[in-house]
């Protein structure tokens, strides 16, 4: 899955980005670039539930 998140700008967002998708799954494969903001994952969970924990942790997503 791939995911946009306009708001993901720097490493620490990168950071907070990968630990909430970790918390639905936490042997996720999360490959985050700030510079493009976009997050690739690699994951069990649906992509609903990705993109809801993303808009909880203040990261809404739009699906790329």
């Amino acid at each position: 899955m791939q995911f946009r998140i306009e708001g993901m700008t720097c490493g620490g967002c990168a950071k907070s980005v990968t630990a909430a998708i970790a918390s639905v799954d936490p042997g996720a494969k999360v490959e985050a670039n700030p510079a493009a903001r976009t997050v690739e994952v690699e994951t069990s969970a649906s992509e609903a539930q990705i993109l809801k924990i993303l808009d909880q942790a203040g990261y809404p997503a739009t699906v790329n």
